[in-house]
């Protein structure tokens, strides 16, 4: 598909972001002192609730736009049977943000995987529309937090597949536009096992220059680590463990782990028994593992319900959150790091976005470049 050109300014050289001065996350954004919010002497569950009502999750993949379309009515509001998130559940399991995928089936692919993607998007304004009581849309830091402080839980659109770019610049700024937050390097020619082409490299530059931030969840370890060269805002993994205690394909061994620590990235555990295994204290293990190895900075959650996978136990639906909280203060989790877990990761991550946005928006105009130019 030729790449949109409405409004552009003229084009610029691939790489001419390479130079831009931006800091990294941990240098522009450190975090704030931290003020203990439950009594240590409290039972870890009262201790889970009290930290959650203060530092509430952020779910980074929730799969309920599909899960809608197989329904024929529904009430998130009042609660809804048919799926594993409705607003009495989020609000049960403290979840203060969620990153709802527009991710599509396997096979589908070029202008229809672009008119797929249209269509969820144009879902999630409607379903948010009609549940204004429990959801607002959110696009960055600022309005996550707005959301929160209105007692709303902010819905951020995203991940959604490359390959709803249909190979175009130009469709990914449309897509922003519409609200495109987060999106999946994987999939593509430009993003495959064998790494990012220079089409691919474009499309991150642009994704940084836009403040979309790149998921790297199931790419290859050459796409990986060439995003970590090239962005210069920090990287997602929206579904991704320990492959060091579990040997899923989509996991990460620790020497990908250490580098997305020091990248400023964010590697958010899936509650998925395929990854994590089948209890709390599996996904436990993985959530140790990874701060251990990536830093406290650097983990975060994902409950990817309705996505129709199975659960460890008790971690079935959007209300288990403080079940999980209470396995780690059980461990001897400082409040702190659990807060860093929760909400300050992903916070940390949009604001780096949108503060690479900024700074890239006054050095490089729109991209012009096609696939065709760049790996003919």
């Amino acid at each position: 598909m030729a790449d949109l050109q409405d409004d552009l300014h003229t084009g610029t050289e691939a790489g001419e972001l390479d130079d831009l001065p931006v800091p990294l996350p941990d240098d522009a954004f450190p975090p704030e002192p931290y003020a203990p919010v439950s009594d240590p002497d409290d039972e870890p569950l009262t201790r889970a609730h009290a930290v959650l009502a203060a530092h509430p999750v952020a779910d980074g993949y929730c799969g309920l736009p599909r899960a809608l379309k197989h329904l024929s009515w529904y009430d998130l509001e009042l609660g809804e049977s048919g799926v594993h998130t409705d607003v009495p559940r989020l609000r049960e399991g403290h979840v203060g943000a969620l990153f709802w995928s527009l991710h599509l089936p396997e096979g589908i692919g070029g202008d229809r995987a672009v008119g797929a993607t249209l269509e969820q998007l144009d879902l999630v304004r409607t379903v948010v529309r009609a549940h204004s009581d429990g959801f607002r849309l959110a696009y960055d830091a600022g309005q996550t937090i707005d959301a929160r402080n209105c007692g709303r839980v902010a819905v951020l659109p995203g991940p959604a597949g490359a390959a709803a770019l249909g190979d175009s610049l130009g469709i990914l700024r449309s897509l922003h536009a519409l609200g495109l937050r987060v999106l999946t390097l994987t999939g593509t020619s430009w993003a495959s096992e064998a790494g990012l082409t220079r089409f691919g490299e474009e499309v991150v530059r642009e994704m940084n220059r836009l403040g979309v931030v790149a998921d790297l969840s199931g790419a290859g370890a050459e796409t990986i680590r060439r995003t970590f060269a090239v962005s210069k805002a920090p990287a997602l993994c929206t579904r991704s463990a320990a492959r060091a205690l579990r040997p899923h394909p989509a996991n990460l061994p620790d020497d990908l782990l250490a580098e997305l620590g020091a990248a400023g990235g964010l590697c958010m555990v899936p509650l998925t028994a395929e990854q994590t295994g089948p209890t709390v204290r599996d996904v436990a293990d993985h959530l140790d593992h990874v701060r251990e190895v990536a830093g406290p900075r650097s983990v975060g959650l994902s409950g990817t319900h309705d996505t129709g996978t199975a659960h460890p136990l008790e971690l079935g639906d959007a209300s288990c959150y403080p079940r999980l909280v209470a396995e780690l203060l059980r461990r001897g989790w400082d409040e702190a790091d659990v807060a860093l877990l929760t909400w300050g990761n992903v916070q940390r991550v949009l604001r780096g976005a949108a503060f690479t946005a900024r700074a890239a928006q006054l050095r490089r105009p729109p991209s012009t470049a096609t696939i065709a130019a760049l790996d003919g």
